[in-house]
């Protein structure tokens, strides 16, 4: 079957551009179209949020956008670390630049989560639809010149901003009687897409055809349905599915009224349940999902990355209960599941007994400042929860949810992700799931080795959730069972074996005369796997040496501050081994996570 990792994008609210240019214009590049081969790491992008008005000497009460009198702290030229200021256009190009000259010849595709436009946080300057427009375009245009331009597939998502400036085209384009508080949901598709839709003014029409290099073509009739569509990164192999998520977010009302208004003008009919974008989404997610498995071509993956996290207080609690049983009812076709929008660095667990209708809140929706000291705080009782090794627990019940911090220093400093996967090919004797008993029956039923209390037949068992009757009304499918062989479960091929993680703490010190330096904040690796860590053939690093600290490019160190984790990949039962330190030890394991969640800020910024 074919495995994924899921993208998952969302929307949020909408302002005019100074003279100068966005972005650095593409140079003239050799198009690339031979065979790559595979290097088993791809690059994680999410939240650049560039900033036209930015200004190098402002405040940052200001957004860095003006000078006030007597006020000491200026913003820097490349960036203000720890403050509510966007991105200076010179820190987006810069790090795009970086990315194509250290990284491109490195890996095999890159995931963007969104999102391209400023924060419209200044009332002095309010942030029209044009600006989104351009900076969406001119980050779209960096893209394909840095990775697109070299074969480097490139796979983005429906952003707040993004949604935003379609519904105000949309707004502009529709009677004014169908769209009293929001858009006809298939308009926002159309400002991404190369296809000219009747009706759509001609300003728009360059806007048309922003993502057209990303989007394959078998994809574009999904999109244009909703905003989703899939990729395969890896032809026949390796899959990413993208994911509208606006049609889930509970903070967007205003979209449902304005489906109901849409429906009833154009239609005259109420939608039914079927009729709903998120249901039709759902349905269309399910069905590639029944693909991607059926595919037995070897054993294959797909990844699913995301904007916004999904979580009980971000999404509609049925559209979260249903996400929750599709991932882990195709947990051994989805091999992960990445997010941006919140921008602080953390992960957690979806779990089977969180497909409910309707219940008590684990992990509320967080203002980024105000309350990422009760994020960790949650977090860290949620781990403090886990059943411990000696108790039995069913992986089968978990997947885990990464949060990735944003290239915005926003209130942090600028980071991605450089992610490794295995591409060896499945082992000789077999597959070992890390944590588990190795005496396990190749019969393939979800649950694992040490699994106690299974439900006949293999099913997935619910914990504290609702009655079969109400998830049925949610569509959630109860066929629990998972083929033996999961790469989320044991390290084979395609599996996610680590990341490393990339800053900038010093971008407020460079000036336009220095290079600025991304640097290693800290791996995922244990320092034995980093140098032999049986990726390739070859055994070539884990991560390029020259991407790597001078103490860390010698094979022979075995303790460093850059390895603090020591896990052997990042498969389930590597992630909840992990969260039982951290929850259970506490301890220095404790403090680095906080650390690296604040991005070596504090939680109140």
């Amino acid at each position: 079957m074919l495995a994924i990792w899921l993208v998952l994008g969302l929307c949020l609210p909408v302002t005019s551009l100074p003279a100068q240019g966005v972005l650095d214009g593409p140079q003239p590049h050799s198009l690339h179209t031979g065979d790559r081969g595979l290097h088993g790491r791809f690059l994680h992008i999410t939240d650049v949020h560039p900033d036209p008005f930015y200004k190098h000497g402002a405040h940052p009460s200001t957004a860095c956008h003006r000078k006030k009198p007597k006020k000491k702290r200026r913003a820097g030229y490349y960036g203000t670390a720890y403050k509510e200021c966007d991105s200076p256009l010179a820190l987006t190009n810069f790090t795009l630049d970086y990315l194509e000259e250290r990284w491109s010849d490195e890996i095999d595709f890159v995931i963007w989560t969104g999102d391209s436009a400023r924060h419209d946080n200044d009332d002095k300057i309010p942030r029209p639809l044009s600006e989104v427009y351009e900076l969406n375009e001119a980050v779209a245009e960096k893209m394909k010149q840095v990775f697109s331009s070299k074969g480097i597939p490139v796979v983005p998502t429906i952003g707040k901003a993004s949604f935003a400036l379609v519904a105000s085209v949309a707004v502009t384009v529709l009677p004014q009687e169908t769209t009293t508080s929001g858009v006809r949901p298939n308009d926002i598709t159309r400002t991404y897409s190369s296809y000219v839709v009747q009706h759509v003014e001609k300003r728009v029409l360059r806007f048309c055809r922003m993502w057209s290099d990303f989007i394959p073509p078998e994809s574009r009739a999904s999109f244009l349905q909703g905003g989703y569509f899939s990729v395969e990164v890896v032809p026949g192999a390796l899959a990413v599915v993208s994911l509208n998520t606006m049609y889930f977010y509970s903070s967007n009302e205003g979209m449902c009224i304005a489906v109901l208004t849409w429906s009833i003008a154009i239609f005259d009919a109420v939608p039914t349940d079927d009729d709903d974008p998120g249901n039709q989404q759902f349905t269309w997610f399910e069905d590639q999902l029944k693909v991607f498995r059926s595919r037995q071509l070897q054993n294959l993956g797909l990844r699913c990355p995301g904007h916004v996290p999904p979580t009980d207080g971000h999404y509609y609690s049925r559209c979260y209960g249903r996400y929750v049983e599709l991932s882990l009812r195709f947990q051994d076709t989805i091999l992960g599941h990445l997010f941006g929008h919140l921008n602080t660095d953390h992960f957690y667990f979806m779990k089977a007994d969180d497909v409910h209708v309707d219940g008590d809140t684990k992990l509320k929706t967080l203002k980024l400042t105000e309350h990422a000291a009760s994020l960790f705080d949650a977090l860290v009782a949620d781990f403090s929860r886990l059943p411990g090794p000696q108790d039995g627990m069913d992986y089968g019940n978990y997947a885990v949810v990464n949060v990735n911090p944003s290239v915005v220093p926003n209130p942090y400093v600028p980071t991605f992700r450089a992610y490794v996967y295995n591409v060896t090919g499945l082992p000789t004797g077999g597959g070992r799931e890390v944590g588990g008993s190795e005496r396990y029956d190749r019969v393939g039923f979800r649950g694992s080795p040490d699994h106690q209390g299974k439900p006949e037949g293999g099913a997935m068992k619910w914990e504290g959730g609702p009655g079969r009757d109400e998830l049925k009304a949610c569509g959630v499918d109860f066929d629990g069972r998972v083929p033996f062989g999961s790469p989320s479960r044991w390290n084979l091929l395609w599996t996610p074996l680590g990341y490393a993680q990339y800053w900038m703490p010093k971008v407020e010190e460079y000036d336009a005369r220095d290079t600025p330096e991304y640097e290693l904040e800290y791996l995922t690796f244990s320092l034995s796997r980093l140098h032999v860590g049986g990726r390739t053939s070859d055994a070539q690093p884990l991560i390029p040496l020259e991407n790597l600290p001078e103490e860390l490019r010698d094979g022979g160190v075995d303790k460093s501050k850059y390895a603090p984790y020591g896990m052997d990949d990042l498969t389930i039962p590597s992630w909840v081994e992990l969260a039982r330190r951290i929850g259970k030890d506490g301890g220095k394991v404790r403090k680095r996570f906080r650390k690296y969640m604040y991005v070596g800020g504090k939680a109140e910024t």
